[in-house]
């Protein structure tokens, strides 16, 4: 059985940072693609980041966060992190990690196979 399970969110002041984590279990994590999206109240699940399993793949990120947000992977620990710094309150949301049996960099919500429960950020201003 599958597992992903999102922690480190929270309450957060303007420009604040906060480190999310998602491990996953029951599945072979390296061979995962892993993205983060976000969904606001009353809109839909957004793209964040993605972090490809292929090793020497490149990161991308949604141009809203770009240059604040830094995705990372331990293959070790079956863990992929979001590193989120300069927070704006826009980046109010909860957040969910998903897996992705493709190679390419999905950004699609229907891509991906697995998702986490989410964990909320509350970013106050």
């Amino acid at each position: 059985q599958v597992q992903l399970v999102e922690s480190g969110g929270g309450l957060v002041q303007t420009g604040g940072s906060l480190r999310l984590s998602c491990a996953a279990s029951g599945l072979i994590f390296s061979h995962y693609s892993m993205g983060w999206f976000r969904q606001a109240p009353g809109k839909e699940r957004e793209f964040v980041a993605v972090i490809p399993y292929l090793s020497g793949g490149g990161t991308d990120y949604a141009d809203s966060v770009k240059g604040r947000f830094t995705i990372s992977r331990d293959n070790a620990k079956n863990t992929v992190y979001l590193q989120m710094n300069s927070l704006k309150p826009e980046d109010t949301a909860v957040y969910y990690c998903g897996a992705d049996r493709s190679p390419l960099n999905p950004k699609l919500v229907h891509e991906y196979d697995y998702w986490g429960q989410g964990t909320q950020v509350t970013v106050s201003s």
